[in-house]
């Protein structure tokens, strides 16, 4: 990828703490270049009328435009620019009409950057196919650069429900939670609880941090992680 030339993305996202991540991130993975940031579609718009891009890390719930129908626009005025959605939706309808808008992949919020990186460079490997294929077992090899490896089985012992419930409690708790507060919320042990949590610490989606101010052996805090980290 060194030889070719930097993948220019644009990052396209209503909250500007998230939009100065992704920007971020994408300037981590070798071969992609941010060109620029926009907080809304007529901001991305304008980016695009007058900066080369490649790709579009778009967010699909702008203040102004849901993010399929500015993409459907985009192609209707001649911009080919490819797509990477970034949303909190998991409605299928959604995804496969992204697909005939030249939406490549799906990025769920909230991800850490290793998911971005992966996404990012599999779309790498499809950019820099060029040529005849030589059959279709060429062409299937080239398409499927694009699709996401399985996801990593969870420990033992822990369920993907369950996780979805901690995780979203996680989220809303703005001062954090201990693993009690944390089992009482969700209705789980506090052992329970807290191997939830160290799995999120782990995974990078939360942080940790002892409380004080209490009689004995201080307890531990959990936060979430702000998006896109």
């Amino acid at each position: 990828m060194t030889d070719e030339p930097a993948i220019r993305v644009l990052v396209v996202e209503d909250d500007p703490v998230a939009a100065d991540a992704h920007v971020l991130y994408v300037g981590r993975v070798p071969g992609f270049v941010a060109v620029g940031k926009a907080h809304t579609g007529a901001e991305a718009r304008r980016v695009l009328d007058r900066t080369p891009v490649d790709l579009l890390l778009l967010d699909l719930h702008l203040p102004d435009v849901h993010g399929l129908q500015f993409a459907r626009s985009l192609r209707a005025a001649g911009h080919h620019a490819d797509v990477i959605a970034v949303t909190s939706a998991r409605d299928l309808t959604v995804v496969r009409e992204g697909v005939s808008l030249g939406v490549v992949q799906y990025v769920l919020k909230p991800f850490t950057f290793a998911t971005l990186r992966d996404r990012l460079v599999r779309y790498a490997e499809f950019h820099a196919a060029a040529g005849e294929a030589s059959g279709q077992d060429e062409v299937d090899r080239a398409l499927a650069t694009l699709r996401a490896p399985s996801p990593a089985a969870l420990p033992k012992g822990l369920s993907a429900p369950t996780l979805e419930r901690v995780t979203a409690a996680l989220r809303e708790a703005s001062e954090g939670l201990t693993a009690a507060g944390l089992a009482e919320s969700v209705g789980i042990s506090r052992i329970t609880a807290r191997r939830y949590l160290e799995h999120l610490v782990d995974s990078g989606r939360a942080g940790r941090s002892p409380l004080y101010g209490q009689v004995g052996r201080p307890e531990l805090v959990y936060r979430w992680v702000a998006q896109g980290r």
